[in-house]
């Protein structure tokens, strides 16, 4: 008598994992990193000074009084964009059993704020965005990062804007250190960069810049290759039986003006999630220096029943400060003017 097979049979299990799998990344490294501040209009303000620049200052005995010549402050200003998202499920799927979720709603609902958090991070510095005041039917935007600089600064101060060059070329590593100079001129203290993921690689290349002897390996147990006057590591955990690990990476950028972490970052303009047109921005700040500013923190909106349907909606309101638009410098790709 014939075998009855799995292939004759009626009826079988299907077989699908109760995990949903999604690949797109939901990391935002730039508001994961900045403060937080909230705001009670939809226009909020603040004012930045400096000192004056250092002079010599030597008097004589028995001086009268010189008074310098006051400066007022510099009054700044953005306003707060609103983002949201909303999805639409009907009654019976929402009741229906289904693999990867208990609920379709709540499921829809965890995944829109994920894609606003991402779209935040989008008009933070993935966009060269200029403020937006809004009005009825137009919608308010937030100026972006790279339009909270000061690219005309007063005496004694430099542009933190460095332009990598005048034709197509990647991040080196010459306007990387300008812009890192232009921060400290400025009396700003840098402590990260933050890159697209293509100038992540462009640093990783610049360990094999240059050409000279190098510098001494880690101990006994770290193998060296001489790559320039750099080196990578061949290291083997210091017991000679572990894994050997290439190292070629840059995750702390030590300069002459100090040491800054690095951040690679999907969403920055440039990189490829990102919605900015242009040139790859790299970015060297303090991250003390921004603050997102909220009007509304996330929320759950459940909208009016029309019908046989769940409707639902997140809604957020922020904008962004840069306290003092100096205080930061920027390294924009391939071209000389403009971002």
């Amino acid at each position: 008598m014939p075998v009855f097979t799995s292939y004759d049979a009626v009826g079988l299990k299907e077989d699908i994992s109760d995990i949903i799998v999604n690949i797109s990344p939901t990391k935002t490294p730039f508001q994961s990193m900045i403060g937080r501040e909230k705001v009670t209009q939809k226009l909020f303000q603040w004012q930045e000074d400096s000192l004056r620049a250092a002079a010599t200052n030597a008097q004589v005995e028995g001086f009268d009084a010189s008074f310098v010549t006051v400066t007022p402050t510099v009054m700044r200003s953005n306003v707060t964009q609103i983002l949201a998202e909303a999805s639409q499920v009907s009654g019976s799927m929402d009741v229906t059993s289904v693999y990867g979720r208990a609920k379709e709603s709540a499921y829809q609902l965890a995944k829109s704020a994920a894609q606003v958090k991402r779209d935040l991070e989008v008009a933070l510095v993935g966009n060269n965005v200029t403020v937006v005041t809004g009005g009825d039917g137009v919608a308010r935007k937030m100026a972006s990062a790279s339009q909270q600089l000061n690219t005309s600064p007063p005496a004694g101060s430099v542009n933190p804007v460095i332009y990598n060059a005048s034709t197509a070329q990647a991040l080196s590593e010459i306007p990387l250190l300008n812009g890192i100079q232009a921060a400290y001129n400025n009396g700003a203290e840098p402590n990260s960069i933050m890159v697209t993921p293509a100038n992540a690689l462009n640093m990783a290349i610049f360990a094999k810049a240059g050409s000279g002897t190098g510098f001494t390996a880690f101990g006994a147990a770290a193998m060296t290759s001489q790559i320039g006057s750099r080196q990578r590591f061949l290291q083997d955990n210091n017991d000679g039986e572990g894994p050997k690990v290439i190292v070629n990476a840059v995750d702390v950028y030590v300069s002459p003006f100090g040491e800054l972490k690095v951040y690679i970052n999907r969403f920055l303009n440039g990189a490829p999630l990102s919605q900015g047109t242009g040139n790859a921005h790299t970015w060297i700040f303090n991250p003390s220096f921004w603050l997102l500013a909220t009007l509304r923190p996330w929320f759950r909106e459940v909208l009016a029943k029309t019908g046989d349907s769940i409707k639902q909606m997140i809604v957020g309101e922020f904008s962004l400060k840069h306290k003092n638009w100096l205080a930061s410098s920027l390294v924009v790709d391939q071209v000389t003017s403009g971002f």
